[in-house]
C-alpha cells in the first residue's frame, strides 16, 4: 500500500499534470485511443511497483489532466484481460471505454477493475480499432499502445498500421514499451508507427507527457524555396501539401516572404508524413516528409527560376495566339502560354511550338535563373482566298528544298481569310469535281506583314 501511495504521489506532483494543457487543434476533434496491454507479464517488477501499477496510475491521472482540454476525447481498449495465458487467445480484446465527451470518470473506474492475465495480441487489437473510431473525416485520430512486450499471435502490426494509416483511419501511432528490450522492440515496432522505451517509472511518465504534447501541438515549418545559388528567394507560388499515408490535402497555400524577408511560418500536424508539391513551372515534389515536433522546421526544394516572354513585333490580327511549352526532348506539356505575356519556368532546356500559320518551332531554349528570355516574331499578315467552286488542295511552304504541308484550303467556295505569318508559299489544288490528277494546279503566293494578299482559285 505505501508503494502504490508513492507512485500516486510521484506520479501527480510531475511536470505532465501540472502542466497547462493546450489543444492547438481546438475546433476539431481530436480522439486518443489508449491500447494497453493487459498480459500477464505486465505484472513484472517496474523500481517498488509493477508494470500494471504504473501504467494505470498514470493513465488515470492523465484522463484528469486531458478533462479541461477542448475538443479532445478518449477511449481506452485493452487486450489480455480477459483471458488467461494458458488459453493462448488472440481475439482477447475489448474497447472497454468508448469515446465521449464525459468519460474521464468511466476511464479511471474501468482501469482500477481490470487484471493482468494473458496473451499479447497486438495486431488483433490494432486491427480492432478500426470499429473503435467515430465517423467523422475532420477528426485527428490517434492511437497510443502501451505494451511490455512483443507480438505473441499471428500477424504482422506494421502491416495493420500502414493500412489503418492509408484508410485515413488514424495518423501514426505511438508505442511505448515498458521495461522491454528495447533494441528488439524497436526492430519489430517502429515501423508501425514512433516507438518509445520507459526502462524506468520516471522515464514512462516524461514519454507521456511528451507524446501527448506532441498529439496537442501544431509545429512550425519554413518552406525554402531555393535558386541556383541554394538561397530561398523564391516565392509567390502556390504550394501543396498531402497526407503521405492516405493522399488526403492537408494545406493548399501560396508561399509568402514575411516582413523581414524570409519565408513565411505555417504550423503542421507532427503526426502526419507530407508530399509537397511546389506549383512551379513544371511543378516540383518531394515525397514522404517528416517535421519534427517542438521545433521549427526547415523544408527545402530547389526551385530556381527564370522568364519567358512571348512578343509578336507591330501590329497583329492574332486574337490569342499560344504556344506550347514543353521541356527539351519531352513530349508532355508544361504550359500553353499567351504571347504579349510573361510567365516564370524553372531553369533548363525548353522546346517550344508556336501555334501559329504555320507553326514555328523554338527547340532546346535555355532558360536561366532571374533573367529573361524573349521569343519575339513578327506581326502576320491577312490572306484572302477566293473560289468560284468547291476545291480540294493545301497550302505548303519549301523549306531545304522539300514541301511541308502548313493547312489545307477551306474546300467550299467563297471568300476565306486566314492569318499567316509572313513567307512565302505554294497552293495546290484541284476542282472537286475533277477525277483527274493531270488537273492538278499550283499558285504561289507571298504574304507580308500587316498586308493583306488576295489570290483567287
Amino acid at each position: 500500500m505505501r508503494k502504490i501511495a508513492f507512485l500516486c504521489l510521484f506520479l501527480w506532483g510531475s511536470q505532465f499534470t501540472q502542466a497547462q494543457m493546450i489543444n492547438a487543434f481546438e475546433g476539431r476533434k481530436t480522439r486518443i485511443l489508449f491500447l494497453l496491454d493487459a498480459s500477464g507479464s505486465m505484472l513484472a517488477e517496474m523500481e517498488d511497483v509493477n508494470r500494471w501499477a504504473v501504467a494505470v496510475t498514470l493513465l488515470s491521472n492523465m484522463a484528469d489532466s486531458l478533462r479541461q482540454v477542448p475538443d479532445v476525447e478518449i477511449g481506452l481498449r485493452v487486450f489480455g484481460h480477459n483471458k488467461p495465458n494458458a488459453f493462448r487467445d488472440c481475439n482477447d480484446t475489448k474497447l472497454e471505454v468508448p469515446f465521449s465527451a464525459f468519460n474521464h470518470k468511466q476511464f479511471r473506474q474501468q482501469l482500477r477493475v481490470l487484471k493482468p492475465l494473458g496473451y499479447t495480441s497486438i495486431t488483433q487489437s490494432l486491427l480492432a480499432t478500426e470499429n473503435d473510431f467515430p465517423l467523422d473525416k475532420t477528426a485527428r485520430n490517434v492511437i497510443i499502445i502501451i505494451t511490455d512486450g512483443v507480438e505473441e499471435c499471428p500477424g504482422d502490426p506494421c502491416a495493420v498500421s500502414a493500412l489503418l494509416q492509408k484508410k485515413g483511419i488514424i495518423l501514426r501511432p505511438f508505442i511505448v514499451g515498458m521495461g522491454t528490450d528495447a533494441e528488439s522492440f524497436r526492430s519489430n515496432y517502429s515501423c508501425a508507427g514512433t516507438y518509445y522505451n520507459a526502462e524506468g517509472i520516471d522515464q514512462f511518465n516524461k514519454i507521456i507527457g511528451v507524446i501527448v504534447k506532441q498529439v496537442l501541438n501544431n509545429t512550425s515549418v519554413q518552406i525554402n524555396l531555393l535558386d541556383d545559388q541554394g538561397r530561398p528567394t523564391e516565392t509567390d507560388v502556390p504550394v501543396t501539401l498531402y497526407d503521405t499515408d492516405n493522399g488526403n490535402l492537408v494545406e493548399h497555400v501560396v508561399h509568402t516572404m514575411n516582413g523581414k524577408g524570409i519565408p513565411d511560418t505555417l504550423y503542421l500536424d507532427p503526426l502526419r508524413h507530407y508530399d509537397m508539391v511546389v506549383h512551379t513551372l513544371p511543378p516540383v515534389e518531394k515525397k514522404n516528409l517528416d517535421v519534427i515536433p517542438g521545433r521549427h522546421n526547415t523544408l527545402a526544394v530547389s526551385t530556381p527560376r527564370g522568364d519567358l516572354q512571348l512578343k509578336i513585333g507591330g501590329i497583329t490580327n492574332y486574337k490569342d495566339l499560344q504556344a506550347i511549352v514543353r521541356r527539351s526532348g519531352n513530349m508532355e506539356t508544361v504550359n500553353h502560354q499567351a504571347f504579349n505575356t510573361k510567365q516564370k519556368y524553372i531553369t533548363g532546356s525548353y522546346d517550344i511550338e508556336i501555334l501559329s500559320t504555320p507553326r514555328l518551332r523554338f527547340n532546346n531554349l535555355i532558360i536561366s535563373q532571374n533573367k529573361t528570355r524573349i521569343i519575339e516574331i513578327p506581326s502576320p499578315g491577312m490572306l484572302s482566298l477566293k473560289t468560284g467552286r468547291d476545291l480540294s488542295g493545301s497550302i505548303f511552304e519549301e523549306i531545304d528544298g522539300k514541301m511541308k504541308w502548313v493547312k489545307d484550303i477551306p474546300s467550299t467556295a467563297g471568300r476565306h481569310e486566314i492569318i499567316m505569318q509572313p513567307g512565302n508559299y505554294t497552293v495546290v489544288y484541284r476542282l472537286k469535281s475533277e477525277t483527274r490528277t493531270l488537273y492538278t494546279k499550283k499558285m504561289p503566293f507571298a504574304v507580308s506583314s500587316g498586308v493583306n494578299t488576295t489570290i483567287a482559285l
